[in-house]
């Protein structure tokens, strides 16, 4: 499998009104990461990835909540912080020339510098270089390094200010030691029961546990061993430590899942079997499958439940319908509590993580589309008809495919879907969403 590579996270930290969300848009443009349309995921872009030069990372927004009265800001403020040093390898703090430093500022800036993560301060709203330096100046005093003044709305500095940013990268993020092993991030809402599963699979058989630091955030992940083999849990932020945000404030939560899910190969989904599959569930399970990751849903608290011979039938069809964009997803009824049914758990992360690695060779492929192309005909436009070339796989994690046809409008979403579900027919890769890039060859070349 060789190094990993693993998406830096940069989180911006700032008090209200500085232009947060206006940096957010700039940097982001058009490329916005949620997927357009996915039922149940949230339109309020927390996150996006951001590719400058040649290095892509995923940007946070922390904030969200905009407080009035000043101790209220501060208190925000603090735990935006605490959120970004937990899950972020960089941390832009957002600041204002034309507010000038307030005293929140100082004192988020004392949090932030003894985090030792790596900060860029980066003063907002300069709109004239020459006329606010003087001003740019004064945040020298926070003591976090040179100020870097920019005007989001102007789009002025960023270049600057990013290559800034990407220069902390190196170090620590951009590749990981050899590990084969499979990262499992356990996610879910609050209280459905994923700190007592880890407890769970911590304490039966015997298993031994070691911490390994985590990389350069402050999650330590831990190794379980099963049946002789190796798997890290990647900690959610502080399932071992009482943590002293609100875990009920949802952006937070929202944040810290970015983060697992973006160190894991395997998402394991908590659902409270007692409670029902809910829109916030549905909001958890569009991060995993945004980001192209192996799903396993765990139905938790299983052993809670009246049951009748129907019981599982009902609630695997409400969880599929709720969930209607990964059917691909294994489900998994199990009692944390009682134990029942965990030590499937382990054989489903093996089999899901097989599937996110799995490579199809272009030859097995082609006679797929081939069969797939004789049985249902390409639908056609205007006399004109979909002619499909070829198909190769180009990645995995997830397995991604490239197919070249003659004419991208005519590939409807609908076709790329049967093609799919023939490919899965063939190889199952349950467990694994798939990818699908169309491109286009003219008919002479063919």
């Amino acid at each position: 499998m060789g190094k990993r590579k693993s998406k830096p996270i940069v989180a911006v930290v700032g008090r209200p009104n500085v232009g947060k969300s206006t940096l957010f848009n700039a940097l982001a443009g058009e490329n916005i990461s949620i997927v357009k349309d996915t039922p149940g995921i949230t339109r309020d872009r927390i996150y996006t990835d951001i590719t400058w030069l040649d290095t892509t990372f995923t940007l946070i927004d922390t904030g969200g909540i905009e407080p009035d009265s000043k101790d209220v800001i501060l208190s925000q403020m603090r735990a935006q912080a605490e959120i970004a040093m937990e899950t972020a390898d960089v941390i832009i703090f957002l600041v204002d020339v034309k507010q000038g430093l307030v005293d929140a500022d100082s004192k988020v800036a004392d949090m932030l510098r003894r985090s030792r993560k790596p900060v860029v301060l980066v003063v907002n709203k300069v709109d004239n270089f020459d006329k606010y330096m003087a001003d740019v100046y004064e945040f020298y005093n926070l003591g976090i390094g040179d100020p870097h003044p920019i005007s989001a709305v102007n789009r002025l500095g960023l270049g600057d200010m990013l290559e800034e940013v990407v220069s902390h990268f190196d170090e620590s993020t951009v590749s990981e030691e050899e590990d084969d092993r499979p990262r499992v991030a356990i996610v879910g809402k609050p209280n459905v029961g994923k700190s007592s599963l880890i407890n769970k699979l911590l304490g039966e058989n015997r298993l031994i546990v070691s911490d390994i630091a985590g990389t350069t955030r402050d999650a330590v992940d831990t190794e379980i061993t099963y049946n002789g083999k190796e798997y890290v849990f990647i900690d959610t932020a502080g399932l071992r430590r009482k943590n002293k945000i609100k875990e009920d404030l949802e952006r937070f939560m929202i944040v810290r899942t970015v983060s697992a899910v973006e160190r894991a190969d395997v998402v394991v989904l908590v659902i409270d079997a007692v409670e029902g599959v809910t829109e916030q569930d549905a909001k958890i399970a569009g991060i995993a499958h945004d980001r192209g990751k192996a799903v396993i849903i765990v139905i938790n608290k299983w052993d809670a439940i009246e049951k009748d011979d129907k019981t599982i039938y009902r609630f695997t069809e409400k969880v599929r319908n709720t969930l209607s964009y990964m059917p691909y997803a294994e489900l998994l009824f199990v009692s944390a509590r009682t134990g029942q049914r965990l030590p499937k758990l382990f054989e489903t992360i093996d089999m899901v993580s097989e599937n996110h690695a799995m490579r199809v060779a272009t030859g097995v492929l082609n006679e797929i589309m081939a069969e797939a192309v004789a049985m249902q005909q390409p639908p056609s436009d205007k006399g004109k008809r979909l002619r499909l070339y070829y198909i190769t796989q180009v990645s995995v994690k997830p397995p991604t495919f490239v197919i070249f046809v003659n004419d991208k409008e005519l590939m409807h979403f609908s076709y790329t879907r049967y093609i799919e579900n023939q490919i899965r027919n063939t190889f199952g890769f349950k467990g694994t969403p798939l990818r699908f890039i169309i491109r286009e060859r003219k008919e002479k070349e063919s």
